[in-house]
């Protein structure tokens, strides 16, 4: 059973870190047993496990913050063990190198910076960069399937159940013509083609009497003007 300053103490921390949130650490108490953290680590960017989501457990002794956690991880990831305590120096591994004042947020932000690092420890695995790359990008899926992960962070399961859903198809262009716009086109095309043709087939008829108009004789012209002239001094010769 915890210690009365067990619980006042972690229930401080779990009040702290909903006030001000660490950046990629999520940790949340047990509902039945405030002694058993579980939490949940994201990949940075830039490193193997980047778009990882790294489920874990942290066991708290009745003596805490006098005593070192415990802490194992769920999620296989690469670099951990599953289901194995990991060695760290503020861990139950090394009581004494436990400070009373370290946190659950100065604990999972030193899990975290010492997952990037590949210095082997108890309980650390060896593999490659494209093993890691691939277990984090099934992180997520093999979280979901855990009841307890489900429970206490419903906002990743809710990430996950997102990223299933299939991508909306992209809705074809409707063409803004009329029905049956498209399939008188052609017909209308043809007719314009048609109406075309005649209008030149015309023009040069038009040309054509236009130059007979122009293409007069200029003998005819000085004959008209000649019989025009007889015709008018007929009456002067008749006086």
């Amino acid at each position: 059973m915890a210690e009365k300053a067990c619980v006042k103490r972690l229930q401080k921390e779990y009040r702290a870190l909903c006030k001000e949130p660490v950046s990629h650490v999520v940790a949340r108490p047990s509902p039945n047993d405030i002694l058993e953290w579980h939490y949940v680590l994201e990949g940075s960017e830039g490193t193997p496990f980047a778009g990882g989501f790294y489920y874990g457990k942290i066991k708290f002794p009745p003596e805490y913050p006098f005593k070192p956690p415990g802490i194992s991880m769920t999620t296989p990831n690469g670099r951990f063990m599953t289901q194995k305590k990991i060695c760290l120096s503020m861990s139950d591994f090394h009581p004494e190198s436990w400070n009373p004042m370290w946190s659950v947020s100065s604990i999972l932000t030193g899990l975290l910076s010492f997952m990037m690092d590949n210095s082997p420890t108890t309980g650390s695995v060896s593999t490659t960069v494209a093993e890691k790359e691939k277990l984090a990008k099934a992180s997520l899926a093999f979280n979901c399937k855990n009841p307890t992960f489900r429970k206490l962070f419903p906002e990743y399961v809710e990430k996950y159940e997102q990223q299933q859903l299939p991508s909306q198809p992209v809705p074809e262009q409707v063409s803004s013509m009329p029905a049956g716009a498209e399939k008188s086109r052609p017909l209308l095309e043809e007719h314009d083609n048609s109406t075309k043709d005649e209008v030149n087939r015309v023009k040069p008829l038009k040309d054509i009497k236009n130059q007979q108009r122009k293409s007069v004789p200029t003998w005819l012209l000085l004959l008209l003007v000649s019989i025009f002239g007889v015709v008018m001094a007929l009456p002067l010769l008749q006086l």
